[in-house]
């Protein structure tokens, strides 16, 4: 039936629906890539309990919960892109509804050449020139809208895909920092047969490391270049407001999502942070000895970043 629906599309609309039919296999696939990240975090998990090694073991467990928010990044990513998806709908429906208009001026057209070659003479063409200015009139305002909903929901469309692109990548990195500081705390010095490894001293600090990625992920805050946009004054009509003066306006400043056609909430999945507050659940009791020890880590360079 999609194929169907390809083929029965206007002309004009074409190739904006398979862009946006393509864009659906796209955020499908981000979808499948955050389950299976997810699901990939847990098995390193398992397996570094199964290594039978204190060291190995916390420090898999660690870095499971840092790749499984960074797959939950993946699914935040893929709603951004489905509302983005949603502003070029509404370019693609204009589209199809301005066809009609340009195939009825053609055929107008078309009937008049048709007749002056054939009754020159006919009276039938004054009445259908009549009816092409009508048409053309028609058309010239069909047209116009056409344009502004076009370059204003295009700027829109993509203000908001460049800003989920934004938001997924220094989130991403932002967790990928901590999971390299996890990394520093694993002692990899070669032995000899025979001796023991010493054992984990560094399970408070492993700990802290996920304190410290969900507070930076918690206070994560955008800070994007304006998108400027002078159709503010835009009617419902699609046209200049009688009277209106345009004033210009800016997005990009707030959230991904706080724009007039998609929902001003925050894009930040239900599940997002869910893996550290297991890790909190799951952690053993903190040692005395270590209620009182300093760590000093340095702090990721997006904690108190501006960005969306």
């Amino acid at each position: 039936m999609a194929s169907l629906r390809g083929i029965q599309q206007p002309e004009l609309s074409k190739k904006l629906f398979k862009l946006i039919k393509s864009e659906n296999h796209a955020i499908g696939s981000y979808e499948t890539a955050g389950r299976e990240r997810i699901a990939i975090a847990s098995q390193l998990s398992d397996w570094g309990e199964a290594t039978n090694d204190d060291s190995i073991s916390d420090v898999s467990d660690k870095l499971g919960v840092l790749l499984s928010e960074i797959g939950e990044q993946e699914d935040v990513f893929a709603q951004n892109l489905e509302d983005y998806r949603s502003v070029l709908k509404q370019i693609r429906n204009t589209e199809s509804s301005v066809q009609p208009s340009r195939d009825h001026k053609s055929k107008i057209a078309d009937e008049i050449a048709k007749l002056k070659h054939k009754e020159p003479q006919s009276t039938k063409i004054v009445t259908l020139e009549q009816e092409l200015v009508r048409a053309e009139a028609q058309n010239l305002v069909a047209e116009a809208q056409l344009t502004n909903i076009t370059r204003q929901k295009l700027k829109e469309a993509y203000d908001m895909h460049f800003a989920a692109t934004i938001e997924r990548a220094e989130k991403q990195t932002l967790l990928a920092r901590h999971g390299r500081r996890l990394l520093n705390l694993l002692d990899d010095t070669p032995i000899v047969p025979g001796d023991a490894r010493a054992p984990f001293e560094h399970a408070d600090q492993a700990r802290q490391i996920l304190n410290d990625a969900e507070e930076d992920l918690r206070e994560w805050q955008p800070s994007l270049e304006p998108i400027h946009s002078q159709a503010a004054g835009m009617g419902s009509n699609l046209m200049p407001g009688e009277g209106s003066t345009v004033a210009p306006s800016f997005t990009g400043g707030e959230s991904v999502m706080a724009h007039d056609d998609s929902p001003a909430q925050s894009r930040i999945a239900p599940s997002e942070g869910q893996h550290f507050q297991q890790a909190q659940l799951d952690a053993p009791p903190v040692p005395q000895h270590a209620q009182t020890g300093e760590i000093n880590f340095a702090d990721s360079q997006y904690a108190q970043s501006d960005a969306a």
